[in-house]
């Protein structure tokens, strides 16, 4: 799963920390091998055309088509660069986002107050989850799948819930 706990949920220690991340399932060699293997297997069909006239027609487009590719890859790249890290204390809860381009928003609640909400339908993505607290709603995790979402919003109302009286 592209995210990670400190702790478990119900760990012992005091702060428990969440990190979440893109999913990548396309790695920079992976990435430079596929654009390659593109190239080779698009200039198959222009090996009878060479040394006529035909050939400096169609390779602009061949190559364009290369480079929209390369452009579309590189693209997904530099908007997967955004990761959120959740820290709980026992007092508080503090959501910190860094965006692709690098701007950071972050998000304070006090612990008691903090709600763990998932949107079904209605959200920019299905079983859209949202934390919401000092009258305002953050979203956590808009980049997971679904499975993945219905899963962090198990852990995250688990590691919420206030600790019971009978375990100090």
């Amino acid at each position: 799963m592209p995210y990670e706990w400190s702790t478990p949920p119900r760990g012992a220690d005091p702060d428990i920390s969440l990190s979440l991340w893109p999913h990548r399932s396309l790695p920079r060699r992976g990435f430079a091998a596929f654009v390659l293997g593109t190239f080779t297997l698009i200039t198959i069909p222009l090996y009878p055309l060479l040394g006529t006239v035909v050939l400096w027609g169609l390779l602009p487009f061949m190559l364009a088509a290369v480079g929209g590719i390369w452009w579309a890859l590189e693209h997904s790249y530099r908007s997967a660069r955004v990761t959120e890290e959740l820290v709980i204390s026992p007092d508080e809860v503090h959501l910190t986002r860094t965006n692709p381009r690098g701007d950071v928003q972050e998000w304070d609640c006090n612990r008691y107050w903090a709600r763990v909400q998932m949107h079904p339908k209605g959200g920019p993505v299905e079983h859209y989850i949202t934390l919401k607290g000092s009258d305002r709603e953050v979203e956590i995790g808009a980049f997971l799948s679904e499975d993945e979402r219905k899963a962090l919003y198990g852990e995250l109302s688990d590691a919420l819930r206030p600790p019971s009286p009978m375990a100090g």
